[in-house]
Order: C-alpha cells, then sequence, then structure tokens
C-alpha cells in the first residue's frame, strides 16, 4: 500500500493502518508480522493496550526497513505532564525497540484531570528535538483543541476519534478540516457491531461494486478524508481491508452511508470517559 496523507509538518502517514486493540503481546506480534507482509505500513498500539513490546517484535522480525514504518503511540493521564511525557517516551521506545515514534498521542483529555495541556507543551518539545516525527491527540472534542491552540499556538497534526457510519462526529471534522488536522478513526468498522455491515445501504453497494461490506465502510472514510485503523488479526481480512484504492464511492452513496448516524448516541463522551 502507497498511499498517504500529509500531515501538518511534512510528514507522510499511511492512509489505512492496523488497530491492535485489543490483542497481547503474541497475538499482536503475528498480526503485525502479517500486516506488514501484506503491505501495511503503519500500526497503532498504546500504554493502555499493553502491546507494545509486541508491535516492537512484529516491526523487527517483518523485514521492513525502519524508515518505510509508520509507529503511533498513545499515553495516558499518569503523564500529563512536560517532563512526565518525556519520560513516557523514553519507555515507550524501549518496549518498541525504536529510536523514534512516528506520531505520539495524548490517549484522552481528561479535563477532570485538567493537565492535558502541559501534556502537549511536552509533546511540542519532543517534536522539536526529534524524538518524534508528528504529535496529536485522540479523543479531543474541539473545546478541548481550542484550549491547545488558545495556550501553545499549536494545534494537532492529528486527533484519533471514534468514527464510523454511526457516529460520524461531523462538528470535530469539520474543525478537524478547518484547521489542518487529519482525522483518523479508531473502530471504522463498528467497533464490533454486527448490525453496521449488514445494512442495506451498504451490503447493496458492496454487491454492486463487487466488494464486502467491511471494505464499503472503509472506502466511506477514505473518500471523507479520514485515516481508519481497523483491528484484525485475520492474514485474509487484513488484506481485504487494503483492497479498497481501486474503487470510489459517489458522492450521493458516500451521503446514504453518512445517513447512518444515530446521533452519536453511541459515541464515547472523552468529557467524561479516559484514562
Amino acid at each position: 500500500m502507497t498511499a498517504t496523507v500529509d500531515l501538518a509538518s511534512g510528514t507522510r502517514m499511511p492512509a489505512l493502518g492496523l488497530g491492535t486493540w485489543p490483542m497481547g503481546d503474541d497475538d499482536t506480534e503475528r498480526a503485525v508480522l502479517d500486516a506488514a507482509r501484506a503491505g501495511y505500513r503503519l500500526f497503532d498500539t498504546a500504554e493502555n493496550y499493553h502491546n507494545e513490546r509486541g508491535v516492537g517484535r512484529g516491526l523487527r522480525g517483518c523485514g521492513v526497513p525502519r524508515e518505510e514504518l509508520f509507529v503511533t503511540t498513545k499515553f495516558n493521564r499518569a503523564w500529563h505532564g512536560e517532563e512526565l511525557v518525556r519520560s513516557y517516551l523514553e519507555a515507550s521506545m524501549k518496549r518498541l525497540q525504536v529510536e523514534y515514534v512516528d506520531l505520539l498521542l495524548i490517549h484522552w483529555p481528561n479535563p477532570s484531570y485538567d493537565r492535558y495541556v502541559q501534556a502537549w507543551r511536552g509533546l511540542i518539545q519532543l517534536r522539536d528535538e526529534g524524538l518524534v516525527r508528528a504529535i496529536g491527540v485522540s479523543n479531543f472534542k474541539p473545546a478541548h483543541l481550542e484550549r491547545l491552540r488558545e495556550a501553545t499556538g499549536v494545534l494537532p497534526e492529528v486527533n484519533q476519534v471514534q468514527l464510523h457510519p454511526y457516529v460520524t462526529r461531523p462538528e470535530e471534522r469539520a474543525y478537524h478540516f478547518q484547521h489542518g488536522i487529519v482525522t483518523e478513526s479508531w473502530g471504522p468498522l463498528g467497533r464490533g457491531d454486527a448490525r453496521l455491515l449488514q445494512e442495506p445501504v451498504i451490503t447493496t453497494l458492496a454487491a454492486q461494486y463487487g466488494k464486502t461490506p467491511a471494505q464499503i465502510v472503509l472506502r466511506w472514510h477514505l473518500e471523507l478524508g479520514l485515516v481508519p485503523i481497523p483491528k484484525t488479526s485475520s492474514p485474509e481480512r487484513m488484506r481485504e481491508n487494503l483492497e479498497v484504492f481501486d474503487f470510489a464511492l459517489a458522492r450521493d452513496e458516500v451521503a446514504a452511508i453518512s445517513a447512518l448516524d444515530d446521533g452519536s448516541v453511541m459515541g464515547v463522551d472523552s468529557d467524561v470517559s479516559g484514562h
């Protein structure tokens, strides 16, 4: 897979990646090896997934040069401080066995903890020093992003949010588009909700294009300019998930899928959730 998106700093990020939650180290290692062989170059992990070591082993064993790989990880609120972020990164790089991280994210804003601005300042410093290529956040609302902008003058390059046809987050996407932030979709296939891939609008399009329902949904993400990171440990599904760059959905088809949004009642609320 060669398709990429450009981040604000000029870093190129693969347009589709592999999510690794929930998998332990051994399963993650196998999944990363299989995914790299299938053509994946973006791999997403986090402190809270407890599988950074597995990701690292898979990356070291896959035979792909490090500069061709894009490694993302995320840290919890215990590291929300300018120097604390540095401590986390050092420990994370040891677990991953890498000399730099491509994209480092604040996993949740945890507004009641009220230290995400300090964490953001630490991320800016790490990027300036070249220890991370790009910096961003996860599960941040526009209000949280505005606070970062007002406090530092710097906005994230990426915001990774729960996003799929039932939870389309138009407000967040509009803010991101306006400010040059790439939207990365976690849970892009409905986070285990089997109903999504059985929706008539999706199954009809799958039959029309000769694709699977999952491929239609992933193509919907790409048409909206999103970067989906579906999790799978199946080599067959890994290959299928990559086979979404050889067709395009019409604008009205994208709109029909977006109309499945239920008002985001299924979406997590990052003013309440987090770790």
